[in-house]
């Protein structure tokens, strides 16, 4: 996940922070040394470093901060005040016009960014919102292009316009939008050609369109993986054909996040939405105030709620309530789990987003671990995975075999269920279980 080194070096520096009672001004000088190192090992801009280390500095060594009962707290609330600032103040929405109107988009960046993946995810998300989409084939210097368009629009249930890679891109552009008007489509999206890297003739091209026909949005798709180069093609778009937004793809990867903290301050353009995974469906909304809270180990609660009325199954997550105060939590139960966690991004995602909940480096959770549970579930009969006291050796065995595990991993599983069954049956005592002043206390101190 993007931010894992910078949001484990800045939680550091705030936990030395938080030790101390009293900070001096040289405490705060020396975090704030401390801070800057880690957004440039990040890959932030340069300049939107020094800007934003002045500015926290300016507010941090202040008489209302040193002088503070919670000065450390104060320190964090102040950075956490200047991300969301730094990454744009409020979230910024594609803008449409009327249902009844047609809004032209145009889609640009480097080959390699996913940039046609992106079309294709952006267009599923403007169909929830009860819109009609076209996605238009503008790529035809890459027949692949074309064909992945086509495939992607499929899965998404929107249709593709496509005219071949015979003809000019503005002239296909004008047919797609005779064809919008004909068949009422209203969100038409251009998916153009990139290159491996910004030229004369790219850049002419995409002015011509732009010339030629009336864009209501130029949005720009970067690969965050490529740190500040990202931003340095940003700047180059937004100055040769002029973007309204950028999206960020792959902020999932291995990468150090500077894209995210220094496109808006370079180039004044917001980020829009955030690849989070290769499936069509992870496209997130870009919200500074969240962003900022992840990296800054807070979790992301709201994104993790919003993650969870779209994909959990509200019946199904009722009868497992049910199933769960009366202990009678099975196998099957436990399979509808797992693929309700996938929906959510699988178990990594999820504990990103909880606060508290960052992981160290050194600690892998391979949602992958979870196929050879699932294998084993799914060799069990639908009577065995209903009443696991039936699980004797010889079942087992059978269970391993087809499974293509180890019989012990198997013997495992069905410890874990009976732990999980006997914690569950403690679960009323712990519930009435309560602390000071007659409130619930959680177990483990939370």
């Amino acid at each position: 996940m993007a931010f894992d080194s910078l949001s484990e070096k800045l939680q550091s520096v705030f936990k030395n922070l938080r030790s101390k009672g009293k900070l001096t001004e040289d405490d705060v000088k020396l975090a704030l040394k401390e801070v800057k190192m880690a957004l440039l090992e990040a890959d932030v801009n340069f300049k939107v470093v020094k800007n934003f280390v002045k500015t926290v500095g300016e507010r941090a060594i202040g008489q209302e901060v040193l002088t503070s009962l919670t000065p450390g707290q104060m320190v964090i609330k102040i950075v956490n005040e200047e991300l969301v600032k730094l990454m744009g103040d409020e979230t910024t929405e594609i803008a449409l016009k009327p249902s009844n109107e047609i809004t032209i988009i145009l889609m640009c960046g480097l080959q390699g960014a996913g940039k046609t993946t992106t079309t294709a995810k952006l267009a599923g998300k403007f169909k929830q919102k009860g819109r009609n989409p076209l996605l238009v084939a503008c790529d035809v210097y890459r027949p692949a292009a074309i064909e992945q368009l086509q495939i992607n629009g499929e899965k998404q249930g929107v249709p593709v316009f496509t005219m071949g890679s015979g003809h000019k891109p503005l002239n296909i552009a004008k047919a797609a939008i005779e064809h919008a008007e004909k068949n009422g489509l209203n969100v038409v999206i251009l998916d153009t050609a990139g290159r491996l890297h910004i030229d004369e003739d790219m850049m002419n091209e995409l002015i011509e369109i732009k010339e030629n026909i009336q864009v209501n949005q130029s949005i720009l798709v970067v690969d965050a993986m490529t740190g500040q180069d990202a931003v340095n093609v940003s700047e180059m778009f937004n100055e040769k054909i002029g973007i309204d937004g950028v999206i960020l793809t792959k902020l999932d990867g291995d990468t150090r996040g500077g894209a995210a903290l220094s496109i808006r301050a370079v180039t004044g353009k917001p980020i829009l939405f955030v690849g989070m995974g290769e499936k069509l469906s992870d496209l997130e909304q870009f919200y500074p105030d969240r962003m900022a809270s992840r990296i800054l180990g807070m979790g992301d609660v709201l994104t993790l709620i919003e993650k969870a009325e779209a994909n959990i199954d509200n019946e199904k997550a009722e009868a497992l309530g049910r199933k769960i105060k009366k202990a009678e939590f099975d196998f099957n139960d436990f399979i509808d789990s797992l693929d309700q966690m996938k929906k959510m991004g699988g178990l990594t995602s999820i504990l990103g987003m909880m606060p508290g909940m960052s992981l160290p480096k050194d600690v892998d959770v391979d949602d992958n671990a979870f196929k050879s549970v699932e294998a084993i579930i799914h060799s069990m009969t639908l009577e065995e995975r209903s009443n696991p006291d039936l699980l004797n050796p010889s079942r087992k065995k059978r269970i391993a075999n087809g499974a293509g595990v180890d019989i012990s991993e198997v013997n495992r599983l069905v410890k874990q269920m009976e732990q999980m069954k006997k914690m569950m049956k403690q679960m009323p005592g712990m519930m009435k279980s309560r602390g000071k002043k007659g409130k619930f206390r959680m177990p483990f101190g939370f």
